[in-house]
């Protein structure tokens, strides 16, 4: 069975940081591309990054870059997201989700498992 863990989310003020994990488990890494996404309440879900096992190939959408890190301890299977120099507008549900394939995918529905999403509130 495959899960992706979500963690790290929390409160915290503008101009902080944060470190979310994806902790993955069921499937063999370093065929899938692990990708971050966030969706806030009234708004559509949005592609934040993603990190491909297969060629280290990295992608960040244009709200986070510069501001958000990527990266990934292939040993023990989980990705981590980092963030600082958070906004308000970053406020959303963050959410982990894995595809089987080559390089970094973009698009939610590219995607084929999901985790339970953890919270991140930025109070300015």
């Amino acid at each position: 069975e495959v899960q992706l863990v979500e963690s790290g989310g929390g409160l915290v003020q503008a101009g902080g940081s944060l470190r979310l994990s994806c902790a993955v488990s069921g499937l063999t890494f370093d065929d899938y591309a692990i990708g971050w996404f966030r969706q806030a309440p009234g708004k559509e879900r949005e592609g934040v990054s993603c990190f491909s096992s297969s060629d280290g190939s990295t992608y960040y959408g244009d709200a986070v870059k510069g501001r958000f890190t990527i990266s990934s301890d292939n040993a023990k299977n989980t990705v981590f997201l980092q963030m600082n120099s958070l906004k308000s507008e970053d406020t959303a549900v963050y959410y982990c989700a894995a595809v089987e394939g080559y390089g970094c995918y973009v698009e939610a529905y590219e995607f084929d498992y999901w985790g339970q999403g953890t919270q991140v509130t930025v109070s300015s």
